[in-house]
């Protein structure tokens, strides 16, 4: 009896450690196991660096603190990383007419379909759009929702106003209003530009009292710096559409294509898009950006 004891016995034991080395064997097989991702990012997981992209956009992204929320998004699910050049619109399409950009997210609609007519871009695709708003000291101006008719107050009574002047898209979208009213700013003596990004603007128009034309993620991230406020808003007219090119390899042999393409599919992707509208809604209780990849379709 004492002998069938010790064999039954020592069976369980066997049945013990067989058990364990199965568990043993599974772990070491997780955490061997490679990951597969693709360039849309299906996973969550990073995959290796296969090398670098240049990204030439407008300052509104880059001051508003955008890029630096979903760019590491971008490296972690395509293993391109981003070289970003923030400037103005139209320096941006210049560097990608000269192959010094692989790929473009800009905001000035004319001008990037000019840019895509000229054979320098493979398609434009719609992004996602926020405002621009009329910001400076209040008490001139009573704050409305008429950019004309706050833009001829400025104009008729001299006030100083401050252009970016840099060719950019907001530059251009208040070139384009003082233009419908039949105006040369220029002719306004307080009429200064800044040559310089949105922010860097935006503190020089509070220095001088003056009103200026800003993007509403940028005035949002730097407000708390002025003493201004917003004097006009909400006007049509006011609507800031982004854009991304993919730059024309067939222009240029040092465009990095798979890695534009990538960049256009990702930012275009749901995830990415979902990304984009949640981006400033703990902090200013509102989006910076409103995702409309959806109009492409």
């Amino acid at each position: 009896m004492k002998d069938v004891r010790m064999i039954l016995l020592s069976l369980m034991a066997c049945i013990l450690l067989m058990g364990c080395n199965t568990v043993k064997t599974s772990e070491t097989t997780a955490q061997t196991q490679p990951v597969t991702t693709t360039a849309a990012g299906k996973s969550n997981e990073a995959v290796p660096v296969k090398g670098k992209i240049i990204l030439s956009t407008t300052t509104s992204t880059q001051d508003s603190g955008l890029l630096d929320v979903i760019l590491p998004d971008f490296t972690k699910k395509t293993g391109w990383e981003v070289d970003t050049v923030a400037v103005g619109t139209g320096e941006a399409l210049k560097m990608g007419e000269s192959g010094e950009a692989d790929v473009l997210l800009v905001h000035a609609k004319a001008k990037e379909e000019e840019f895509i007519k000229a054979g320098y871009g493979v398609k434009r695709y719609d992004v996602m759009y926020n405002d621009f708003v009329v910001v400076g000291r209040t008490g001139k101006i009573e704050p409305n929702e008429d950019v004309k008719t706050t833009f001829q107050a400025i104009f008729d009574n001299q006030y100083p106003f401050v252009s970016r002047g840099d060719d950019s898209g907001t530059n251009t979208k208040e070139l384009s209003i003082w233009k419908s009213l039949n105006l040369t700013p220029d002719q306004n003596p307080n009429y200064l530009s800044s040559g310089q990004g949105m922010g860097a603007t935006l503190l020089m128009a509070d220095e001088k009292g003056a009103y200026t034309l800003s993007d509403r993620a940028t005035w949002l991230t730097t407000k708390e710096k002025t003493s201004m406020d917003i004097i006009c808003e909400k006007d049509t007219q006011l609507l800031n559409y982004y854009g991304v090119i993919a730059v024309n390899p067939k222009q240029n042999s040092k465009i990095n294509e798979e890695g534009a393409k990538d960049f256009v599919d990702w930012i275009l992707s749901e995830d990415t898009q979902k990304l984009i509208g949640s981006y400033g809604m703990d902090e200013y209780g509102q989006s910076l950006f409103t995702p409309n990849a959806g109009a492409n379709e």
